[in-house]
């Protein structure tokens, strides 16, 4: 029996790393998603009425976040390691439209820029 002992250690060892690469793999989003994920206007069901259709913008856009450069880091008043950035799905013209007391943006053209909750 003891040598079994090399040939089930290797087989273990390749089960455990086969499993962690496939939980790693689930952290990554399917590149189908990520490719029909797009900045887009959408009617708004809540607000349209059969004669006057409502559009938002909706969708997904750039978001990343990387080391801070050294350079970078000097300058804050708060040194932080990390570095986000992002844009948002954001109306790029509208129009207001009155709707019984009061007043919607109806949407007409989107592009991804800064978020409106980031603009100081």
């Amino acid at each position: 029996m003891p040598m079994m002992i090399g040939p089930v250690k290797s087989c273990v060892a390749s089960c455990m790393l086969l499993l962690m690469l496939a939980h790693i793999g689930d952290f990554y989003p399917n590149t189908n998603m990520a490719k029909s994920c797009t900045c887009h206007l959408e009617k708004n069901i809540i607000h349209s009425q059969p004669d006057a259709p409502i559009y938002q913008c909706t969708g997904c856009c750039f978001s990343r976040s990387y080391p801070t450069p050294p350079h970078s880091k000097e300058h804050m008043h708060v040194e932080k390691n990390i570095t986000s950035e992002a844009t948002c799905c954001v109306a790029k013209g509208y129009k207001t439209v009155k709707i019984d007391d009061y007043e919607v943006n109806n949407h007409t053209d989107c592009h991804c820029s800064t978020c409106h909750h980031h603009k100081v």
